[in-house]
């Protein structure tokens, strides 16, 4: 073999080489740049999604606009159950609702309300220092009052004991919610009733042991009504 036919065989050498040496190191590096391309778009996502509102947010910062400042948007989710997402067929009526586990926050029973196991919720749920939640929107229907829930807004109350009596606190904030929603929807005092006048379960248990406590609160917000309207 010649010079130049040694030097030709030597640089055909050198390039299958080289080939070679391009192929594993393709081989090596696209994976990693493909894992890092994926790996910045992940983060992409995730810096999207924070500086995106939840729905959520979006439907608790709207409510707050059109609301007093006194009742507190904090909408659960649309789960199919407890808030099904349903249009209210209109307002005809408002529910009065005890929750049945004395002691308990009224934030507690709206996260209970959001729990996946829950098949239930209110529109509104007061707790032991008068302050009001608002669960699911005026527009929808809520999962508390049997076959109500298409005509009638829901209102849950916390109480201390097993007797069921609402605080002083949570009352006042009863009677001034009703006065606002009767107001709102054009609602005389005799559409506020108890979850015992549609199904005749013991709820709200004090008012349905005690008529004349019930009797009284809705006195109470007649009078709110008609000072109001002066």
């Amino acid at each position: 073999m010649g010079r130049r036919d040694r030097r030709k065989a030597y640089e055909e050498e050198n390039t299958r080489k080289k080939s070679g040496w391009r192929g594993v190191l393709l081989f090596i590096l696209l994976p990693l740049l493909a894992a890092g391309i994926w790996g910045a778009t992940r983060l992409l996502d995730k810096w999207d999604a924070s500086l995106t509102p939840s729905t959520l947010e979006v439907e608790n910062r709207e409510a707050s606009q059109t609301l007093p400042e006194w009742i507190l948007p904090s909408f659960i989710p649309v789960d199919g159950t407890s808030r099904r997402g349903e249009a209210l067929e209109g307002v005809e009526g408002i529910v009065i609702h005890y929750v049945g586990n004395p002691g308990t926050t009224a934030r507690q029973n709206r996260d209970w309300f959001a729990n996946p196991e829950s098949e239930v919720s209110s529109h509104f749920v007061i707790g032991l220092d008068g302050e009001i939640l608002m669960c699911v929107p005026l527009t929808e229907k809520s999962s508390a009052s049997n076959e109500a829930n298409g005509t009638t807004l829901s209102i849950e109350v916390c109480h201390p004991d097993e007797t069921g009596k609402f605080t002083r606190e949570s009352e006042e904030a009863l009677v001034k919610l009703l006065a606002y929603l009767c107001r709102r929807f054009d609602l005389t005092v005799d559409k506020i009733i108890r979850h015992f006048d549609v199904t005749g379960k013991i709820c709200p248990k004090y008012y349905v042991e005690h008529e004349d406590a019930y009797a009284a609160m809705k006195k109470r917000v007649e009078a709110s009504l008609r000072e109001d309207a002066a």
